[in-house]
């Protein structure tokens, strides 16, 4: 089946007769099976994540929000244009903003699903995430929290499309859900997979990414749509397991010769990984991982405040964000 692509992105010229190289799309919009889209937001950076639009006869799936009112209002309108079924289901793949902000603007007629941790998450952290980057124009939010939770696995009614739901955490955090549609082969993995930007682990386990990876791999899916940027097969499962494999050896090291992640990050060399979009995004990996060698346990909580003004240390300023 041809991809389908919606290209909402505009450009002009600044000057009277010179045109300007046109901006990335705000979003795309992929038909990876019948009735079954992926929502992609470009470049796949810092809180331009992806979402789902599950097509049942009974109604829509959306898997995942947006970050900001204007954001979440695109994906509102993209799906109302798909189906004029209502939206029955919201699935957050985790509790970061980016995912779930958006919640709010389908609470008329869908119900909010996503594992207990990440609600507890929701709940506990509230709109943290906009004071990462006070720059950004988030508009009107509203926190509109699950109002179903669930501990391992869940099974959504829906009519003439099994969604499967699937706790295998931690990973970015702990509690993370992947969507598997077993009869498409098609997986929604959240934040578990980056495609062209760099893997973060720094609130979940880097141990745990590893074994979740295995576990997705084992589903033989046919097609994989990350968290952020492009989809892809399940070859995303491998680049991000040959990432953190990376990151761990690199840990071990800079353990060995006394360097705090920070200085370990400053000194590599990234090589393969040096293309990756937010490449600051090691030093909070090294921190988890330094964690986990140390004996920490996966997802033990961290100090996210203090690897977050690491990363700005590292990367000279505030981590880039289109949101």
């Amino acid at each position: 089946m041809s991809p389908t692509d919606t290209d909402m992105g505009t450009g002009t010229g600044t000057d009277e007769g010179t045109r300007s190289p046109a901006p990335p799309p705000l979003h795309e919009v992929r038909e990876v099976e019948e009735g079954v889209y992926a929502y992609l937001q470009p470049n796949g950076g810092w809180c331009l994540n992806n979402a789902g639009i599950l097509l049942a006869k009974d109604g829509v799936v959306v898997v995942d929000t947006a970050a900001t009112e204007a954001r979440a209002r695109m994906l509102r309108q993209t799906v109302q244009a798909l189906s004029a079924r209502p939206v029955t289901v919201v699935v957050n793949t985790h509790s970061h903003g980016d995912h779930t902000f958006g919640n709010y603007l389908f609470a008329d007629s869908a119900t909010v699903v996503a594992h207990e941790q990440a609600a507890a998450e929701m709940a506990e952290h509230g709109m943290a995430l906009q004071g990462l980057w006070p720059g950004v124009d988030w508009g009107r939010i509203e926190l509109s929290l699950p109002r179903v939770t669930f501990s391992d696995r869940m099974t959504l009614s829906t009519d003439g499309l099994r969604v499967q739901l699937l706790h295998i955490g931690p990973g970015h955090t702990a509690g993370d859900v992947v969507v598997w549609l077993p009869d498409h082969r098609v997986l929604f993995t959240g934040d578990l997979v980056f495609s062209g930007s760099t893997p973060f682990v720094l609130m979940g386990s880097l141990t745990g990414s590893l074994q979740v990876l295995d576990r997705l791999r084992a589903l033989e899916p046919l097609h994989v749509v990350p968290g952020h940027g492009p989809a892809g097969g399940p070859d995303l499962l491998d680049m991000n397991a040959d990432y953190l494999r990376w990151v761990r050896g690199l840990a071990r090291s800079g353990l060995a010769d006394g360097l705090t992640p920070l200085e370990l990050a400053r000194s590599a060399d990234l090589g393969p990984y040096a293309q990756l979009l937010d490449s600051e995004r090691l030093v909070c990996n090294l921190i988890r991982a330094y964690a986990e060698e140390s004996g920490l346990p996966p997802a033990a909580p961290l100090d996210v405040q203090s690897a977050f003004e690491e990363m700005i240390t590292l990367c000279g300023g505030l981590p880039h964000c289109e949101a």
